[in-house]
This record gives C-alpha cells, structure tokens and sequence, in this order.
C-alpha cells in the first residue's frame, strides 16, 4: 500500500489533453501517475480526461491517491468532466485555474504537451524568480522530448538574458522516480491567496 498523502503532499502535473504522436508518451504518464502515489503524493492537474493528462490522473487514482482537478467554469459547462472518483474545482477563468493549482501544490512536474503545457511551466518558473513561491519545477524529459527546450534556456543564459540561478530553477530528469525525488525538496506553501471555487463533490 502506498504511504497516506496528506494535503501538504501533492504535485501539481502540466501535459497535453493529446496523447502524442508515439505511445510511449502515454506509458509516461501512466507510470508517473502510478510512481507519484506510491510516493504518497495527491495529483492536482486541469481536470482533463484525454491524453497525458487522463492518462496520469487515471494512474494515480488505481494506485490509491487523491486527485484534485481545476477547470474554469466555462470549460466545465462544456466539457463536463466525470467527477466520480476525483475532486474537481470549479473556477471563474483561467487565471484563477493556475492561481489555485499553484496554491494547492508543494512542486510542479511538467510532461509532453503543447503551448498551454508550456505556458503554465513558464509561470511557474517566473514566479520562481521574482520570488513569489520556491516551488521545485521538474520536466520530466523521458526520450529528450524538452531537449530543445533545454538548449533554448541554456542558450538565454550563453547570452545574457537568464541567470544562470535562475536557469536552475527549471530542472528536468529523464528518470521518473529522480523526477520525484527532486520535487520533495525546497518547496514551501507560499504563492497568494487562493481564490474562490465551487468543488464538485464525488458522488457516493
């Protein structure tokens, strides 16, 4: 049996709603969900049910853990996520969405997605910088899949527009259980208030 999580214990996940082009995509995410409970951490992701991100949330829930799901209300009235088994909150817009699943996790793990996958990381990292949270931010870059993105970081601090602390901010492994480990350390819970939500409860 996994260890208990607490509500002190949770990863906030960024990944697609698409599965990707190869399977082993999936596979990832499928092992991380697996891999982030028997390590007695909760899931808080968007709430989606397709892709990377279904396919993590789904891991973690067979493995016994919470999940938390966030999704502005406009995107629940049209795609109704089934709330059977996981929490999910319901916000007014997408700025509040981040400002809510920053606040209800203690570190950031970011799999294969797109440009809102991205979006998100590069926050995460900013408010890393200015101060506002210290919340470890890992890519979990399995086959090399955010080397490019690794070399464009690298690239900003060869040229003067990223510190090299603060390219450090963004650390990635390529080893799901190193991915977990890194994110057990240096967090704390602060990053603003948290606003207000509607929770959809499981049904009994």
């Amino acid at each position: 049996m996994p260890p208990s999580p607490t509500s002190s214990q949770r990863v906030c996940v960024f990944c697609g709603t698409r599965p990707g082009t190869a399977p082993h995509h999936v596979q990832l995410a499928r092992d991380f969900g697996t891999a982030l409970a028997l390590h007695g951490r909760g899931l808080v992701y968007g709430a989606g049910s397709t892709g990377i991100m279904g396919a993590v949330a789904e891991a973690v829930l067979a493995a016994g853990a919470p999940v938390t799901g966030v999704i502005p209300r406009q995107l629940f009235e049209r795609e109704r996520p089934d709330p059977t088994r996981a929490e999910v909150r319901v916000v007014e817009s997408m700025h509040e969405r981040k400002a809510l699943m920053y606040r209800l996790s203690t570190g950031f793990a970011v799999l294969p997605g797109g440009l809102g996958t991205l979006e998100e990381m590069l926050e995460v990292a900013t408010w890393n910088q200015l101060g506002f949270h210290r919340k470890p931010l890992v890519l979990v870059n399995h086959g090399g899949f955010f080397d490019p993105l690794l070399t464009m970081l690298d690239t900003m601090v060869g040229n003067g527009f990223l510190e090299p602390a603060d390219r450090a901010l963004i650390q990635d492994s390529s080893d799901v259980d190193d991915a977990l480990r890194r994110l057990t350390h240096g967090g704390d819970r602060a990053a603003g208030p948290v606003p207000m939500a509607s929770t959809v409860s499981a049904p009994r």
